[in-house]
């Protein structure tokens, strides 16, 4: 018989690791905005017949997430940009900005990207071709830009002032003493499931000015900064560790039981699963000799590396006590907590703003019963649950 994993709360202070309290809040945040986005903004999804053309409509984009907004498309003003400016402006080698043009012109339909041939009557050099906003792209820009303080309003009504002040104070006594330049969203995950923090995790030349910051890219700040940390050894990425690991023993979970434990997409649990299948963490077996149901179980090698997330998680916290101070932490703690609760839709605060309009994609969906533990932000949209 399976063993039943159970979540465990998180509401006694101090249970929870402080990446999953952070992480919790984002997603929940990011959930909420991008349900308003898609009930105020033109846009097509995959069920749409229209997808059936390949490509997405200038006046109605391709329904994405707040990360496509914060790590892209908020570099392009209305007035547009040319490909060389946009190039430095959003912080991507050559190839990245190609692919991201590709997604954002063909794919999605939010940009157009073409010579300024008013300009001049030679063809201009393609790091000269303007970068602009599609119509549909210019109505979601607006709209992205304007729904930070719409879901802020509605999270001071639901929780108090009191608590969304305390929780963009002690985020920002975080931020302004981190010492590395980090991006105002969680960049798509790379192989691993790792964050791809490369171009971002450098020496920062001034600290932010947290107070022209979105609750988003504070609370993305500091999990990052912690993220970079916990990659920096060999090992599993934080990601995997904190949202698959965790809800794995030696004795075998249903493998039909992990979305509903994890609390992310089936498409984010098999890309995780097929790495720890690959790499000798996992072992997949029959419930029983007649069943058909099938069980994950953590191997030797998984139990060891379960363990040293664990370790790791406590160790990095240790350190940021003596770094930022006590004090700060537990400010931060004393934030975050109350508004998590345990992460499950039972017990967690968060869950009050995430029923979605009844037209949404997630009204669809089957409902989670439990928040991610870490962001699993894909290529497929963005979506902080990997959707």
């Amino acid at each position: 018989m399976a063993a039943t994993v159970k979540i465990r709360k998180q509401s006694s202070r101090g249970a929870a690791p402080l990446p999953t309290l952070l992480s919790q809040a984002l997603v929940a945040f990011t959930v909420e905005l991008d349900n308003e986005f898609e009930h105020r903004v033109p846009h097509q999804i995959t069920r749409d017949a229209s997808k059936k053309s390949g490509a997405a409509r200038s006046d109605a984009p391709w329904l994405l997430s707040l990360a496509m907004w914060a790590l892209f498309l908020r570099f392009v003003p209305e007035r547009g940009i040319s490909v060389r400016e946009l190039l430095y402006a959003a912080g991507v080698d050559k190839k990245a900005l190609r692919n991201w043009l590709v997604r954002m012109t063909h794919w999605w339909g939010y940009l157009t990207v073409a010579p300024d041939l008013a300009a001049s009557r030679v063809m201009p050099p393609p790091g000269d071709w303007i970068v602009r906003p599609t119509p549909g792209g210019l109505k979601a820009l607006r709209a992205w830009r304007m729904l930070f303080g719409v879901i802020e309003t509605r999270w001071r009504e639901r929780f108090g002032e009191n608590a969304v002040d305390q929780l963009r104070e002690s985020l920002g006594s975080v931020v302004v003493q981190l010492d590395l330049n980090l991006p105002e969203y969680m960049p798509i995950l790379g192989y691993g499931l790792r964050a791809d923090l490369s171009r971002y995790a450098m020496a920062s030349p001034e600290p932010a000015n947290v107070s022209k910051l979105n609750l988003p890219a504070l609370l993305a700040k500091v999990l990052l900064a912690f993220t970079v940390e916990f990659e920096r050894e060999p090992g599993l990425s934080l990601a995997i560790g904190s949202n698959v690991l965790r809800v794995l023993d030696d004795e075998g979970v249903r493998v039909r039981d992990l979305p509903r434990l994890s609390g992310i997409s089936q498409e984010a649990l098999k890309m995780a699963t097929g790495f720890l299948n690959k790499g000798g963490y996992i072992a997949l077996l029959a419930e029983s000799p007649a069943s058909r149901t099938k069980l994950m179980r953590l191997t030797e090698k998984g139990m060891l590396a379960q363990d040293a997330c664990r370790k790791r998680l406590t160790a990095i916290e240790a350190g940021w006590r003596e770094r930022f101070g006590a004090g700060e932490l537990d400010r931060l703690r004393a934030a975050l907590e109350p508004l998590a609760g345990d992460g499950t839709a039972a017990h967690s605060p968060l869950f009050r703003g995430l029923e979605p309009y009844a037209d949404g994609w997630r009204a669809a969906a089957a409902k989670p019963e439990t928040l991610p533990h870490y962001p699993m932000v894909l290529h497929r949209g963005g979506y902080p649950d990997g959707e």
